[in-house]
């Protein structure tokens, strides 16, 4: 019983060693982010199309309900696992209003673009990635507005 309990010990360390020194494909967390954009808190999706362009798709849940998609470019830093990254995107979200006039709530629809500059990080030991990004927002359809605080956190498992 030992004898099989240590192997598949062995053998359990030896997947996660390989899965953890694979290369970052695709990875799945969360975004954490204390401004007011249509995207903020939200869970993230990053799958890298080739071995410098990457997809984001975020989920915000809550007030505002909201889905985003970035096509992203990454850059390599001097560090080995730290890329830098830029790129564009845009959202669909939905905002509970109070009309005042009808006495009812009502939900706004709103359409925009977003940007996006950042730090990404994979960890050489662990199936983790960390990011942190300026994702700025422009606000085209129900109203003209812009966020330009955006600023966020990501933390995701990769697989």
């Amino acid at each position: 019983m030992k004898k099989l309990l240590s192997a598949s010990l062995v053998v359990a360390a030896i997947l996660f060693a390989q899965t953890s020194f694979a290369q970052y494909k695709t990875a799945l967390g969360v975004r954490l982010s204390s401004s007011q954009a249509m995207v903020s808190n939200s869970i993230s999706l990053k799958h890298f199309l080739s071995e410098s362009t990457a997809v984001e798709a975020l989920f915000s849940f809550g007030d505002p309900l909201a889905l985003g998609a970035m096509l992203e470019v990454h850059k390599p830093l001097a560090t080995e696992g730290l890329n830098w990254f830029y790129g564009g995107g845009g959202y669909l979200g939905f905002v509970k209003v109070y009309d005042p006039n009808r006495k009812v709530n009502d939900t706004e629809v709103n359409f925009g673009a977003m940007g996006v500059l950042g730090l990404d990080y994979k960890f050489m030991n662990l199936p983790l990635n960390l990011s942190l990004d300026w994702k700025p927002e422009l606000n085209i359809v129900n109203d003209i507005t812009f966020e330009p605080s955006a600023i966020g956190l990501s933390v995701r498992f990769v697989f």
